[in-house]
């Protein structure tokens, strides 16, 4: 694990408490900071400005007053909570002018990592070589929960996870101080918030005003506390100042966040499979969904905030595994990986590395197989609304005993949340394409005989649908209403029910023999992750360097706290197309459309730029600054992470990559991989004119 090459481009996530191993490469590129001022136990340092929003996205403290900065895509879903046709903030944005206008959102929680700590004696505590994988996986399991339980004990605040890094052959402990009082503060319109929409997403140039305001509140004693009236604004650490000096090509940047999940060091076999088969498959069904999503939302506005936050979620993904997909074989992943790979074998002749690639190349075709059906599972049968609403109920609210009564409070919440989303027509049209497709793609004897016996009975997947959904009770709120605790068979008893549980009684075989085989995968990738590194030893003893190209060793994310660098920095997609590394409001303009709504910015922007009203937010160029790109190597879970310059400032935050980079999960490419942030100049500008909430400038730390 000691053995980490020097790598050629900026490439990596590393973790914070290990970062003294990178800073001296950090200090050549540029930065001025130490490694404690990154990472500390004993002071405050940078980690403690930056925080896990929610469950899948970062934040940053940009005020003592525990002001926090995000994505607005970060936000969506709680920006959507609080909207309405009569309170549109969605379209609208919101802004309070004061405290008390701030609101609370319930289930919103941040955390801030406290510490980070190699904790692999401690896991593997008792491991014997000739245990068997399930019995490693059980001690693993035993000795993980009884750290946790010693350090967190009864404090519901604070959280700790075991981590294991390099597949399995490190393990990694995060502690955590988690608060749940989190308030929305400000959010712009989403024609500026998601402007360019999915036609943009993942692509560059890019002019997303992609940002939210939140402020952490706390107990008098700045404690994480439930939410009340009484409690008052956090008072962090450290909290990140802002540059307004702007950004050039060349600079030094870095990120600090939680990406989520990269797959850096896997076998050629199952990238083609990613690319060729897995990714255009859900690309496909996901198309699907979102031309039905994008006909009934713009028919209607009640439809449209129903499903925003819904057509994001399965739009992201779909945008993105078409870059990933053809990424891979633009940069002819799987070939170099094979070429890797055989090398690999012939070194590993009379070790205990030989024939491991073969294996692993098995292992992949085998699981291919039944991944292939779980994938259609997840992208059909659960993305009907109703059934997984009825999986959810069954899961959630009844008791596996016969005579236990239906947990109410549960039922009603769920039911609730569930309604104010739910537009039927959507849901039943998203069910006929998706189960037409399923019927032609998925092989005869694969198929689930319930699946083929309802669709002979109806004659097909539309009189199939008409059947479900004129006689359930999960689309009909009324008579979700009317349930009382003791009606739990006309819960189960349902027709939509029974599609469910058939459903999933086919998938679960498949399921597990996918975990079976999953099981011995990532046995053969612990051996092979500690293979290559003594491989590259090997390589390097002999001055050969790395195959790959002197790829440094670091552990795949896995939402974790990790520091990425590297430098702004344009690029050039294809042959006679060279791309800027920054944007402005003029590209706004440019692209400003009223007959297009992800196009249609609000009239008052189009008075700013038409008057120049720009106030103190442009550049050397008199333009302001909207969006920038650089060569950090992000991932999902990165987005609203602070980008900060050499000094430790903040510059921007993280909101997506460019479509010819989006492979990075798996392959890196110094020429195509760049990350796109927001500038925070153009931030300032929309609070400041937008929002009309420049007050919030009094509790900001500004450097030149």
């Amino acid at each position: 694990l000691t053995s980490i090459l020097n790598a050629t481009a900026d490439e990596g996530m590393w973790l914070p408490s290990l970062i003294s191993q990178r800073i001296g490469d950090m200090q050549a590129k540029g930065f001025k900071l130490s490694a404690e001022d990154i990472y500390s136990i004993n002071q405050a340092s940078l980690k403690d400005a930056v925080v896990l929003f929610g469950r899948g996205c970062t934040g940053e403290l940009i005020s003592p007053e525990g002001l926090l900065l995000t994505n607005h895509h970060c936000g969506y879903a709680q920006i959507q909570k609080h909207s309405s046709v009569e309170h549109d903030y969605l379209k609208d944005g919101f802004w309070a002018m004061n405290r008390s206008e701030e609101l609370p959102n319930d289930g919103l929680t941040v955390s801030f990592l406290e510490r980070m700590e190699d904790v692999t004696s401690v896991i593997l505590k008792g491991y014997d070589p000739s245990m068997k994988e399930n019995e490693r996986a059980e001690l693993v399991r035993r000795n993980s929960e009884a750290l946790v339980k010693s350090i967190t004990g009864d404090d519901k605040t604070m959280k700790a996870t075991v981590e294991a890094l390099y597949y399995g052959n490190q393990y990694f402990l995060f502690v955590y101080r988690e608060y749940s009082d989190i308030r929305l503060v400000g959010a712009p319109p989403s024609s500026i918030g998601k402007f360019g929409g999915e036609t943009d997403n993942w692509m560059w140039p890019r002019h997303t005003g992609d940002f939210s305001l939140f402020r952490i509140y706390a107990g008098k004693d700045n404690k994480p506390a439930e939410y009340s009236p009484d409690n008052v604004p956090f008072k962090p650490k450290k909290y990140f100042r802002i540059s307004t000096a702007g950004v050039k090509e060349g600079d030094f940047t870095f990120i600090y966040g939680f990406p989520g999940s990269t797959q850096e060091y896997i076998h050629s076999e199952w990238v083609r499979f990613i690319s060729e088969v897995s990714d255009p498959d859900k690309v496909a069904l996901r198309s699907l969904r979102l031309d039905i999503f994008n006909k009934y939302m713009s028919e209607s506005q009640a439809v449209r905030i129903q499903y925003s936050t819904k057509k994001s979620r399965v739009a992201n993904a779909w945008k993105k595994w078409q870059g990933e997909a053809g990424g891979i074989i633009k940069m002819k992943t799987v070939e170099t990986k094979k070429a890797y790979e055989k090398a690999f074998a012939s070194w590993a002749k009379g070790t205990e590395y030989e024939g491991l690639t073969d294996k692993i190349e098995q292992l992949c075709k085998d699981l291919a197989e039944h991944h292939y059906l779980v994938d259609f599972y997840v992208e059909t049968v659960k993305a009907f609304e109703a059934a997984a609403f009825a999986g959810m109920i069954s899961r959630d609210c009844i008791p596996n005993e016969n005579d236990a009564p239906i947990n109410m409070v549960k039922f009603r919440k769920l039911t609730d949340e569930f309604f104010k989303d739910y537009y039927r027509p959507v849901d039943k049209e998203c069910f006929v394409a998706l189960m037409e497709a399923f019927d032609k793609k998925i092989p005869a004897e694969s198929k689930p005989k319930y699946f083929t016996e309802q669709m002979q009975k109806y004659g097909s997947a539309e009189a199939w649908a008409e059947y479900l959904l004129n006689n359930t009770i999960y689309t009909d709120f009324e008579k979700m209403n009317a349930i009382g605790e003791g009606d739990r068979e006309i819960l189960e008893n349902d027709p939509v029910k029974e599609y469910y549980v058939k459903m999933t009684e086919w998938v679960i075989p498949h399921s597990g023999k996918a975990q079976y085989i999953t099981q011995d995968l990532q046995l053969a990738y612990r051996d092979y992750m500690r293979g290559q590194m003594e491989y590259a030893d090997h390589l390097a003893a002999k001055g050969e360097g790395n195959p790959e190209g002197s790829k440094a060793f670091y552990p795949d994310a896995n939402l974790t706290l990790r520091v990425a660098y590297g430098h702004i920095k344009g690029y050039s997609p294809s042959d006679g197309v060279y791309y800027e590394p920054s944007s402005t409001l003029t590209g706004i303009i440019e692209k400003d459309n009223p007959e297009i709504f992800d196009y249609n910015i609000p009239q008052n922007l189009r008075d700013i730029y038409a008057a120049k009203d720009f106030g103190r937010w442009v550049d050397e160029n008199g333009e302001v600054p909207v969006c920038f790109i650089a060569t950090n190597h992000t991932t999902g879970g990165n987005s609203g992470s602070p980008v900060i310059n050499a000094d430790g400032d903040l510059i921007g935050i993280n909101f997506d990559r460019v479509w010819e980079g989006t492979m990075s999960d798996i392959d890196f490419d110094p020429d195509f991989c760049r990350n796109i942030s927001l500038d925070v100049r153009y931030i300032l500008f929309l609070i400041d004119k937008i929002g009309n909430a420049g007050y919030l400038f009094d509790e900001m730390t500004f450097t030149e």
